[in-house]
């Protein structure tokens, strides 16, 4: 079986952004996106209300460059306004085309 060696980069933000994160991701090269809802706590502590909508957790598997972009991008235009992290793993893939 052939693996192939590429980022898995996650992305853990507020509802409310889903339509431009999905855009932007697909925009800066990634083949395809998994998309869930996301719970949890962090630095800011639990999210108290629901009218702020939930989290959600955005995954893609790209080569290093597209991460890269990615991660260059929610870090100029999302980091500073947003509450959103970010993060990026090795992973060997079977049909590694599928996504390069």
């Amino acid at each position: 079986m052939d693996l192939v060696p590429l980022k898995l980069v996650t992305i853990v933000a507020e509802s409310v952004l889903e339509k431009k994160l999905v855009e932007e991701v697909k925009r800066l090269g990634a083949k395809g996106y998994t998309l869930v809802p996301a719970r949890g706590e962090g630095s800011r502590g639990m999210r108290s209300l629901d009218w702020e909508g939930q989290n959600i957790r955005l995954e893609t598997i790209v080569p290093e460059e597209v991460a890269l972009r990615i991660l260059a991008r929610l870090q100029e235009a999302y980091f500073p306004h947003y509450a959103v992290i970010a993060y990026v793993e090795n992973v060997w893939v079977v049909r590694g085309e599928k996504y390069v």
